[in-house]
């Protein structure tokens, strides 16, 4: 995989924190899976990732009131 900003192909599997400002507050998730790049730093996501993430994100739109931090290998 070439990385979509740089063009680079020295993609390194990593971690990340992932952050999204949700209607209620914001949600931080720690620990995501994720492709680096590691010439720019640019990171990228699997679709299974983001389908998780997006399933934590619904959860805690629910939930949330100001600050919600998730550990996405114990949510996962």
């Amino acid at each position: 995989m070439n990385c979509f900003t740089c063009g680079s192909n020295h993609m390194i599997e990593s971690t990340t924190i992932y952050v999204e400002k949700l209607e209620n507050g914001i949600l931080i998730v720690k620990n995501v899976p994720c492709k680096k790049c590691s010439q720019c730093g640019e990171e990228f996501f699997s679709m299974a990732t983001m389908k998780e993430i997006e399933k934590l994100s619904k959860q805690a739109e629910k939930i949330i009131s100001e600050v919600m931090i998730i550990d996405y290998d114990k949510a996962a």
